[in-house]
């Protein structure tokens, strides 16, 4: 469930919020788009891992005062001063380093209302999906004075996603299932990738589809037997370092052999992905969108 649980404080599992929210304490956080902007704030505060990326993407990582135990990257990322986690927030380290601005998610909402009684600037952005992450990057760039680098960012992204979808576009779409989470120690219950989640949106980008098609729960679990029954053609197994480290890439895809009669499996097509990013929905998701694209589509030439 560790997985699971860093994917959900990231935004991904998040069911309603709104892009850009702001609640301000004493002033406005919003900005005009124009990296001259008089409202630059310099003491800033991320409460999230991928909005701590969007930050030092935007080249504010030197006004970034305090992020969570969770922010890794960058390397600088390490050096700032740690504010707790994600479900719990250390006010009292918050308060002391003195913010201009806290930047959180859309799960946030009870760290929200708190900081608005400690009479603290916040801004709230929504990671749940691309478009999300997208809008996200603007807005940080609007608020914080820049809007330029924001949108030369937000452009590199919907050029390399335009490019993706553009090769993929004549090709079959296969059965991609997305393992999110499962304890790697066992094989048993397997979190997957639902409808209407940010993996969906990255397989169907990538030229595929999604072997689980139900909708009523985003992020459902799948027993054995619901493997074989779903019969992917391709499965992508998410699996930070750590994962892999603990039990080894070579027991891990023995474990995806035991069922042998799956397409997938039976054709050699599972592939792991160990990337720590890989379950972080922040500006570096184009990465994994572009791997995801070369797994489902081997025979296409990729760069």
């Amino acid at each position: 469930m560790r997985k699971l649980t860093t994917i959900a404080a990231a935004g991904v599992l998040a069911f309603s919020g709104i892009a850009g929210t702001l609640f301000a304490a004493d002033r406005d956080a919003g900005g005009t788009g124009n990296d001259n902007s008089r409202c630059v704030y310099r003491r800033i505060i991320s409460l999230s891992p991928s909005v701590t990326e969007i930050l030092f993407a935007l080249g504010l990582g030197d006004r970034v005062v305090g992020v969570t135990r969770y922010c890794n990257y960058p390397p600088e990322a390490q050096r700032k001063t740690k504010v707790g986690g994600y479900y719990d927030p250390n006010y009292e380290e918050i308060v002391r380093l003195q913010p201009d601005l806290v930047v959180m998610l859309t799960i946030h909402s009870a760290a929200r209302e708190h900081l608005r009684h400690l009479n603290l600037n916040s801004l709230t952005v929504d990671h749940t999906d691309i478009s999300g992450i997208i809008r996200s990057i603007m807005t940080i760039g609007d608020a914080c004075g820049a809007g330029q680098k924001a949108q030369i960012l937000a452009n590199g992204i919907t050029a390399s996603m335009d490019r993706i979808r553009n090769k993929t576009s004549g090709c079959a779409r296969p059965r991609v299932l997305v393992s999110v989470d499962r304890n790697t120690d066992s094989f048993k219950n397997i979190y997957v990738a639902g409808k209407e989640t940010f993996y969906d949106e990255m397989i169907l980008c990538a030229g595929g589809m999604n072997a689980y098609s139900g909708t009523t729960v985003r992020y459902p679990v799948v027993s054995i037997e619901g493997i074989y029954q779903l019969n992917p053609e391709v499965i992508i197994d998410l699996l930070p370092d750590r994962d892999r480290e603990k039990n080894g890439r070579e027991k891990i895809l023995a474990q995806w052999n035991s069922v042998s009669s799956v397409t997938a499996v039976k054709n050699g097509r599972v592939y792991l992905f160990e990337q720590d990013y890989s379950v972080i929905p922040g500006p570096r998701f184009i990465a994994i969108l572009e791997e995801m694209a070369k797994a489902i589509h081997p025979e296409l030439q990729w760069k």
